[in-house]
């Protein structure tokens, strides 16, 4: 069986709304809160329409913490769903990021990995979108190419990505876009 091509997404800041305080974005804590970016469900039609698989990568540190509860995150990921059937799987890190370092998460590429494997996922043909360093680094480790969005956060990275943009649907011209991206 041939691997697949996918695109992986970081949710909050690339296909949910993030509260920013400070100059620092923070996950929705509540339902209520959880909207989608315009543009987010056709941007992944579109990619699906290339052939990607869609997975979406995303730390939940606030789960781990005690901050918020699971199943409002699931209750978030139904939603996410329901919006945006073309994603095919939903990989979550629920590790505060406290003590020791989790495969998991975001940098490390734990969640890519697992998805690769479950879902026969052809890495060097795939891609990371993401609106952290940690979402670049992450896909760099993974061996991926990677797309930043920039929202100008007051947020520092070393590793370059492949592609600057200021939003998803700019993130998915550059895919689809991009040389041998298939």
């Amino acid at each position: 069986m041939a691997l697949k091509p996918a695109v992986f997404l970081d949710r909050d800041g690339v296909l949910n709304v993030q509260l920013v305080r400070d100059g620092m974005p923070y996950a929705p804590e509540r339902l209520e809160d959880f909207r989608l970016y315009e543009g987010t469900p056709e941007g992944c039609q579109a990619l699906k329409k290339a052939g990607f698989t869609l997975v979406v990568a995303t730390n939940q540190p606030d789960v781990g913490r005690g901050l918020v509860q699971k199943a409002v995150i699931e209750s978030m990921h139904a939603r996410l769903l329901e919006l945006v059937p073309e994603i095919d799987r939903i990989e979550v890190s629920y590790d505060p990021g406290r003590g020791e370092v989790s495969p998991r998460r975001k940098p490390e590429p734990g969640m890519l990995l697992d998805a690769a494997r479950a879902l026969g996922l052809d890495l060097p043909r795939s891609w990371m979108v993401g609106d952290r360093w940690r979402d670049v680094d992450c896909g760099k480790r993974a061996g991926v190419r990677t797309v930043f969005v920039d929202y100008g956060y007051s947020d520092e990275f070393d590793t370059k990505p492949d592609f600057v943009v200021k939003s998803f649907p700019e993130a998915v011209a550059a895919i689809l876009a991009a040389p041998g991206r298939s």
